[in-house]
């Protein structure tokens, strides 16, 4: 019983997220890569994306993942609200592109309604100063399907049109992740 305790404990500091090393009032590293959006693969840019307003950068461990699922779906039913006060969102995992494709389309998860980047490499990630875990091997995503790639922590950056990091939202709940974000982007109104 004892023994069950301490795994436990251990296991849930050990998925406890890390701050980000990246605040509010740094610039948000500028990145571009293969993105999808409603399973149409694109080569996504947030510079492009500032120019248009705020933007709502999150990081999530993995698709097809429970609590990566609620978070999508929150942001996808919520996505008029960020785009009435004119910001924009972009989900970022090491998912590979064929995973996202998949994902982005779903209509329980993205449901076409926000664009989502592969990080392979966890290279954007970690500009962002975020920890990269490696895979786990046997990991299996909500559909049973072996996940096969490694995580990032959840945490979201709220990017001003100036390119700064205006504030950043982790170790909180997926909806609360959402809820935080789109409020965030109200006040830059």
């Amino acid at each position: 019983m004892k023994r069950a305790l301490i795994s436990t404990l251990i296991a849930g500091l050990v998925a406890l997220p890390v701050h980000a090393a990246l605040e509010a009032g740094a610039a948000a590293p500028d990145f571009s890569a293969q993105a999808s959006l409603d399973g149409k693969a694109f080569t996504y840019s947030l510079k492009q994306s500032l120019a248009k307003g705020p933007t709502v950068v999150y990081f999530y461990p993995s698709a097809y993942t429970q609590g990566c699922n609620v978070q999508a779906h929150t942001f996808a039913i919520n996505m008029e609200k960020f785009e009435a006060v004119g910001a924009s969102v972009v989900g970022v995992s090491l998912d590979s592109i064929e995973r996202l494709n998949d994902f982005s389309k779903d209509p329980e998860y993205c449901a076409g309604k926000l664009p989502v980047v592969s990080d392979a490499d966890g290279a954007i990630a970690k500009s962002y100063a975020l920890q990269v875990r490696d895979a786990r091997e046997g990991a299996k995503d909500t559909r049973g399907v072996e996940i096969g790639h490694g995580f990032t922590e959840r945490t979201t950056f709220i990017v001003s049109k100036d390119g700064k990091i205006v504030q950043t939202v982790g170790g909180v709940s997926p909806e609360d992740n959402v809820l935080q974000s789109l409020a965030a982007v109200e006040a830059l109104k």
